[in-house]
């Protein structure tokens, strides 16, 4: 009874190794996108200032930003009749 529960044990412990291609490889497609999208993997290793907006410009067209979703835009009455926006060729 003893020698079928040890090899009961050894086939389980067997089959939870299948996949060692697998989990020598987990995480490589994410790391890679990662990698992918940084613009500069090293922007932490220096103290230039990051070319683009100053702080002041850029809180304002934050704050723009979020405003635009305080209040609907106005709405734009079209009237269209027997006609296409077209060049009319």
């Amino acid at each position: 009874m003893k020698s079928s529960v040890a090899v009961f044990c050894i086939g389980i412990l067997g089959a939870c190794s299948t996949t060692p291609n697998y989990d020598a490889r987990f995480g490589d497609a994410v790391r890679q996108s990662r990698f992918q999208m940084t613009i500069n993997p090293d922007a932490g290793k220096t103290l230039d200032s990051i070319a683009g907006m100053d702080g002041k410009s850029a809180k304002e067209a934050v704050g723009r930003y979020q405003g635009s979703f305080k209040e609907p835009p106005p709405v734009t009455n079209v009237i269209n009749i027997g006609g296409s926006l077209g060049s009319g060729k």
